[in-house]
């Protein structure tokens, strides 16, 4: 605190430039790490630049996305696990901007705090600049904010930015699906980064540093932190190759409500819950809060990350390719005329209900 015998400084509120300073550097080599055509990924300027020519897009669209990571974020903070927050925050922008058929190209990310911690905003940026390399973007620029007073000690926000490009005439829009397209499922790596305010609730009484009860081998907060899967890099080829019709990215609202946003009017989706197996995670979060299938399947992604709309002739083709990815994947149902919705359908037994069941939401 200043006094009358000393002039006032910006330390003094609490704001430290030389903290701020020090993390750019230390952030510097893990930003180069992220360069692509197009972006020198050098930071230090007052905004980012990328280079569309040097990229290679002839006539391009830009597509862009923003989001955050939500109350997982809490948990990361009460455990002192900041290092896959990170990937959080850029594959929640950029799974958003696949499904458009867009190739994201670069990322800027936003970081708040009370009093900047730079070990602690280093491990944040450095998962920032892997989950970046993994999804091909660079990560050409962020802005770093202390706040005195306005987060609690050692809280922090995050924020993310991401653009893509994709040619006029490959744009995804929806028109491309029909009745009779069959609906493929990429697994999914947890619980993602949506329906933690209702998770975390339910683990409240849970200790997190012990293994999980539907997990030995794993313990529950790293099952709870699993970073959201990445799916630009497998999906770029089908999407170029033409092969696929449309995309959902399963986020806030689950199965149920995240489908329709892609489908056309007269379009409907209908899912089959028993083509694939309910990962353990998402069984015991439903037996610990009693939850209906309904709830289940328009909180959490239920072990679906991202859904596709394919032709059934590209369907056997699509599916090889991405298992030599490296991804799980399901035919989890089918595009059929009616109204613009989603059904989700189980049989008796299936997601803990006795009775057969249908979850469905209208567009």
């Amino acid at each position: 605190m200043s006094s009358p015998d000393r002039p006032a400084t910006y330390a003094d509120a609490g704001v430290s430039i030389e903290a701020g300073n020090q993390l750019v550097k230390m952030i510097a080599p893990l930003v180069r790490a992220t360069r692509r055509p197009g972006a020198d990924a050098e930071i230090g300027g007052f905004g980012g630049i990328f280079d569309l020519k040097a990229a290679g897009f002839a006539d391009p669209l830009l597509v862009a996305a923003t989001d955050g990571v939500g109350t997982k974020l809490k948990l990361a903070i009460e455990t002192g696990r900041h290092d896959t927050i990170g990937q959080d925050l850029v594959a929640m922008c950029v799974n958003d901007l696949i499904v458009q058929g867009a190739e994201p190209l670069f990322f800027l990310d936003y970081f708040a705090t009370g009093k900047l911690e730079t070990g602690v905003a280093e491990s944040v940026v450095a998962g920032i600049a892997r989950a970046c390399a993994g999804a091909g973007c660079a990560l050409i620029g962020g802005e770093t904010a202390e706040m005195p007073g306005m987060y609690a000690p050692g809280d922090y926000d995050l924020g993310g930015f991401a653009v893509g490009a994709v040619e006029r005439d490959e744009l995804l829009t929806g028109d491309r699906v029909a009745a009779g397209d069959l609906l493929l499922g990429i697994g999914s790596s947890g619980a993602h980064s949506n329906g933690y305010s209702l998770l975390r609730r339910l683990v409240a009484d849970e200790a997190l540093d012990a293994p999980a009860p539907f997990d030995a081998e794993t313990l529950l907060i790293d099952a709870l932190l699993a970073p959201t899967r990445l799916y630009v890099k497998p999906l770029l080829p089908l999407l170029k190759a033409g092969r696929i019709h449309a995309l959902a990215h399963i986020t806030g609202g689950g199965l149920l409500e995240n489908v329709p946003r892609v489908l056309p009017e007269g379009a409907r989706a209908v899912i089959d819950a028993a083509n694939w197996p309910l990962p353990p995670l998402f069984g015991w979060l439903q037996a610990k809060g009693r939850m209906e299938a309904a709830e289940l399947a328009r909180t959490f992604n239920c072990g679906i990350g991202m859904i596709l709309a394919v032709a059934p002739a590209d369907a056997q083709a699509v599916t090889e390719v991405l298992t030599a990815a490296g991804e799980s994947v399901f035919a989890v149902g089918d595009i059929v005329p009616g109204a613009k919705g989603c059904e989700v359908r189980g049989v008796a037994g299936l997601w803990g209900q006795p009775d057969g069941w249908t979850a469905a939401h209208d567009a």
